[in-house]
């Protein structure tokens, strides 16, 4: 039996996936937006400059280290004028989504939110740390821009009170660092009674098992929102039988038992994992100070 009806049936023959678009330039996001909308795709996640933003112009001081190093006010007005541009080009057909990882200062993460309301995002992620948590009563008080949080979240009093206080609008916990799906399922059960919807996190480092988990809470839940998703490489669909099938924006499970996947360990052999430090994780402000990754 699929997990999925394990939980109580499905409400939904498929989950609406969001892609990620991004470029160096807004000329090169839009022409990503294009084409995820010509394979069906409603959702679109938009960066401009990767996780860093654009910090070519920025000035290091001697000595500083190596790093993707962070302009917090050069990022806020540089995507202020892609959603702008990319309104201008695509229209309103299209739903977009923005993180901005927590890397700004809770006020000017208040004004980012509030300035970028016009432009009618599906959701803001991550806006505040979870430290922070008070600043979303302001992000409140101040627009309507729709909030999405949770992927850095541990334990149920972090989100309880934002769910509660209606203070977020999606979650984005990561399903197996809460617990897994029994746990997801009962926050997402509590979310819907405060009419805040779900939208696990799904990242490129999330192992297909994940996203088949992911999958089957997306299938059950009455307040589903939009599904993350990354595309892998085909050797992955190999190592793991059973992947999702994701085609017109929409992510299918098979009727296998469970979750559906498998895992070809022999063949999985082949690609061990590399040793080596990723460049989002050394993300600097200007002046060299770490920023949050």
């Amino acid at each position: 039996m699929p997990v999925y009806q394990l939980l109580g049936g499905k409400c939904r023959e498929a989950a609406a996936c969001y892609a990620h678009a991004g470029g160096s330039c807004r000329e090169e996001v839009v022409d990503s937006i294009r084409a995820f909308m010509e394979e069906g795709y409603r959702h679109i996640r938009v960066q401009l400059g990767g996780y860093g933003g654009l910090s070519s112009a920025l000035t290091r001081p001697d000595g500083a280290q190596d790093g993707a190093y962070f302009d917090p006010r050069g990022y806020v007005r540089a995507h202020l004028q892609l959603f702008e541009y990319v309104r201008q080009q695509v229209g309103d057909e299209v739903e977009l989504l923005h993180d901005i990882h927590e890397r700004l200062t809770p006020i000017d993460a208040v004004g980012f939110a509030s300035d970028a309301e016009r432009f009618k995002l599906f959701f803001l992620e991550d806006p505040l740390a979870p430290e922070d948590l008070e600043w979303f009563h302001s992000i409140r008080q101040q627009c309507s821009t729709p909030i999405a949080m949770g992927e850095l979240f541990n334990h149920p009093r972090e989100w309880q009170p934002l769910i509660a206080g209606r203070l977020i609008d999606f979650l984005r916990m990561h399903v197996s660092q809460m617990g897994g799906i029994t746990p997801a399922r009962n926050v997402a059960a509590f979310a819907n009674m405060y009419g805040v919807r779900t939208a696990w996190h799904g990242p490129g480092d999330t192992s297909p098992v994940g996203h088949a988990a992911n999958l089957h809470l997306d299938l059950w839940a009455p307040n589903f929102g939009v599904q993350e998703w990354c595309r892998f490489p085909e050797h992955v669909y190999e190592v793991f039988p059973g992947l999702p099938e994701v085609r017109g924006g929409y992510m299918y499970p098979n009727d296998r038992p469970g979750l559906g996947i498998d895992v070809d360990e022999e063949l999985a052999a082949r690609y061990p994992c590399k040793d080596q430090v990723e460049q989002w994780t050394q993300t600097r402000l200007p002046d060299g100070s770490p920023s949050r990754p």
